[in-house]
């Protein structure tokens, strides 16, 4: 099936007819803790456009949450899918073994950052990873504590549910949680109370007094953080915090761990976000963009940190799926062939001066932030710093409603943040800006 058509196309209100009748059905069917953001039924997908089930072409602002880097239908992923299975869908990689897991491994061990001896081990989601990326620092150090940040998100599972900053929606009514998770504050520029010039030493010193005072450098396994945090508000750490943080780790056996979730393969102009700090992370966890849709996750590290745990300590029965092997090989081609670390450049390069745009007196947009095709509008009562939720969700609807899906995020849920499939044409990506600068202009 080809693309569908590459343009902005609203045929009837948003949610249609079509969406609302199933929307119906979903409400009996499902269970009430499974949220949405956009109420459409999907039909298909590609490039930088969602078609639902009334016809409209809405502009993918939004890529499956970082998923669909190379659009939702790469005619080089699709055709891996294809040919994989009608060979075999499965066999548990534990049970017997096949070459497509073997070659992502391959892949990410030349991939990922430092030219130091590496192995992988795949896993299904991006929770699993770091759960188990955990599980490898424990094994390696034999101490129990992890230390993660404030506004940190690693997962839904138990530890990694215990890991994560926000309460809700994520950990509301769920505990108790995982004992030996440490949190210390985030570097967080545009909150930091004695301003952003001394965000990055205030919050290393933070670091340093918890882990050499209050759980002592001998107790921790691992200091895990996103190069760019997410779900916490796409918050880009200061310039040589994320260095000083690895040192520190270094200097006292600890692992480092970078959540490279959804910052990997090529969202924030490297292929890695770490990359723009120098780091070279001890493990490093990937998943969402790494199979162009299908569920892959992985955690890639130092050969004798991989190898800490015992034949059978890692693995899951879905672990490394051999079509999710497949997609990613096609997804990580298409990434490098087509240089979708440099696309990634190149949006940032054609949209933050737009966004930045939007500040000034008056405005509600607090912050322009970001790296690459990873970029946000902190949204806020105009002249404070006080968190404006209600603005955020008004510009989400608002855009939804013409067309163009963003999503909402941070802590505070005041942050719009624009995750675009790298291969989105440009013209396309421009209309959705526009109607981005309407909805702000609606907002103030």
């Amino acid at each position: 099936m080809s693309q569908p058509e590459q343009r902005r196309i609203v045929a009837t209100a948003i949610p249609g007819p079509a969406s609302t009748a199933l929307q119906e059905q979903r409400s009996a069917e499902l269970a009430g803790g499974l949220g949405t953001t956009m109420p459409v039924f999907v039909e298909r997908a590609g490039g930088g456009v969602v078609v639902d089930v009334d016809g409209n072409h809405i502009i993918d602002l939004a890529s499956g949450i970082a998923v669909t880097s190379v659009g939702a239908a790469h005619p080089e992923v699709v055709r891996r899918i294809t040919e994989q299975a009608e060979r075999f869908t499965h066999t548990c990689f534990l049970v017997t073994q096949y070459e497509g897991f073997v070659e992502v491994a391959a892949a990410l061990n030349r991939l990922t950052p430092g030219d130091h001896a590496k192995k992988t081990a795949l896993f299904t989601t991006g929770s699993e990873a770091v759960e188990n990326a955990v599980k490898i620092a424990r094994a390696a150090t034999g101490r129990p504590a992890v230390v993660v940040l404030g506004h940190a998100y690693h997962g839904r599972t138990l530890l990694t549910m215990s890991m994560t900053g926000k309460n809700v929606p994520y950990k509301d009514g769920f505990g108790p949680f995982a004992p030996e998770v440490y949190r210390v504050p985030s570097p967080y520029p545009f909150r930091w109370p004695s301003g952003p010039e001394h965000a990055a030493e205030e919050a290393l010193a933070a670091l340093r007094e918890t882990v050499l005072t209050q759980i002592g450098a001998h107790n921790v396994a691992a200091i895990v953080a996103e190069p760019i945090q997410g779900e916490g508000g796409f918050i880009v750490p200061p310039a040589g915090y994320l260095k000083a943080v690895q040192e520190l780790a270094t200097e006292h056996g600890i692992v480092f761990v970078a959540d490279e979730i959804q910052t990997g393969f090529g969202r924030t102009g490297a292929m890695f976000a770490c990359e723009h700090d120098g780091v070279v992370p001890d493990l490093v966890t990937t998943a969402k963009a790494l199979a162009g849709g299908m569920p892959l996750a992985a955690v890639t590290g130092r050969a004798e940190l991989m190898d800490s745990v015992a034949p059978g300590g890692l693995g899951g029965t879905y672990a490394g799926n051999p079509v999710a092997c497949a997609a990613a090989l096609g997804t990580l081609e298409v990434i490098e062939r087509d240089g979708l670390v440099e696309r990634a450049r190149e949006i940032e390069a054609r949209v933050r001066p737009r966004l930045e745009a939007l500040q000034g007196a008056g405005s509600p947009v607090g912050e322009v932030r970001g790296r690459g095709a990873m970029l946000a509008l902190e949204l806020v009562r105009p002249g404070t710093t006080e968190p404006a939720p209600d603005i955020a969700r008004a510009i989400a609807a608002h855009c939804h409603r013409e067309g163009v899906l963003t999503l909402v995020c941070g802590t505070f849920g005041n942050v719009i943040r624009l995750l675009p499939p790298l291969v989105i044409p440009m013209d396309l990506l421009d209309e959705a800006v526009t109607v981005l600068e309407s909805a702000v202009a609606a907002a103030r």
